[in-house]
């Protein structure tokens, strides 16, 4: 074999390891960038459907706040139209009882009690009015509180009256229409007290029957609904005839 190829052979040799090795780096280097967009590409595929899952969530979200306000808005229009109706259904019950009081006091007052002298000459002498025209004076300006829709002040005339004609004619219904005015002022516990004076006191008046409904009522108010039942069926026991009988049947049904 000639001299000069075997010196040529150790330097093709050296050249083709040196292609080989270079050649690995730049096949690794393709291989990574590969890599590196298919994970890229996975990354923004995974990103994208977590941002649809969130606007999807976000706009559900939205959709019930919706909802609920808009259901917040009905049921407040609902509380609204109750309470009017309660407070319509209140005053029509206050002229009821305005109106049934007058009707009773033109029966149980004789025709000349107006006209009748002083009992016993009383305050006469000092200008002040006495016996039954005064009585009648007193009980109808408390009334008139009342009807005015002066609550407080007119369960203040009424205890006032009854404080001054114990045993008076009008006294039961003083003590009736006080124990309203306090169970409109809220007062329900001293309204208890004083219906309850009308029905141990007066148990044959007219009141004692729609007393014993106040206190049903203002015992419901406060929670005691064994108290309210046992007032109620004692109504029924007592007075089985009449509207208050009529009213306690129908709470009992409830």
């Amino acid at each position: 074999m000639p001299t000069h190829r075997l010196h040529l052979r150790p330097a093709i040799s050296a050249l083709l390891l040196l292609a080989a090795l270079g050649a690995r780096p730049a096949h690794a280097g393709l291989f990574d960038d590969d890599e590196a967009r298919r994970q890229i590409d996975d990354l923004t595929v995974q990103v994208n459907e977590r941002v649809d899952t969130l606007s999807k969530a976000q706009i559900e979200l939205m959709n019930q706040i919706q909802s609920l306000r808009d259901e917040n808005a009905r049921l407040r229009g609902q509380v609204e139209t109750l309470q009017y109706e309660l407070e319509s259904a209140k005053k029509r019950q206050q002229d009821f009882y305005v109106d049934l009081d007058g009707r009773v006091r033109k029966l149980e007052t004789p025709p000349d009690a107006g006209n009748a002298p002083p009992a016993d000459g009383g305050d006469a002498a000092n200008g002040k009015p006495s016996g039954p025209a005064a009585e009648a004076g007193e009980y109808e300006a408390a009334l008139n509180l009342f009807k005015a829709n002066k609550i407080k002040e007119s369960a203040a005339a009424f205890e006032a009256f009854a404080k001054a004609y114990p045993d008076g004619a009008l006294t039961p219904n003083a003590y009736f229409w006080q124990g309203n005015a306090l169970t409109a002022l809220r007062d329900c516990k001293r309204a208890i007290d004083v219906y309850r004076v009308v029905a141990n006191k007066w148990p044959q008046n007219p009141r004692a029957a729609d007393a014993l409904i106040g206190v049903a009522s203002c015992q419901q108010e406060l929670g005691d609904a064994r108290g309210a039942r046992a007032t109620l069926e004692a109504v029924l026991t007592k007075y089985p005839d009449g509207s208050a009988a009529a009213t306690a049947r129908q709470r009992l049904k409830k």
